[in-house]
């Protein structure tokens, strides 16, 4: 039998019908994909300001 494989989507869906009892199973999972996205949004900024010529004619 293999193990599930831990995602953080699948996290979210499976603690969605324990969110009043125990909120932590939803709240950290999402708390890891906001985090995720928001790093790869700065870092994107990050190397958009870093790599376009045109950013310095403003």
């Amino acid at each position: 039998v293999q193990p599930p494989t831990p995602e953080w989507g699948t996290m979210l869906g499976e603690g969605r019908q324990y969110i009043f009892r125990t909120p932590a199973l939803t709240t950290y999972p999402g708390l890891a994909i906001f985090l995720a996205v928001l790093g790869f949004n700065l870092f994107g900024d990050g190397l958009r300001d870093a790599l376009d010529p045109r950013m310095g004619t403003r």
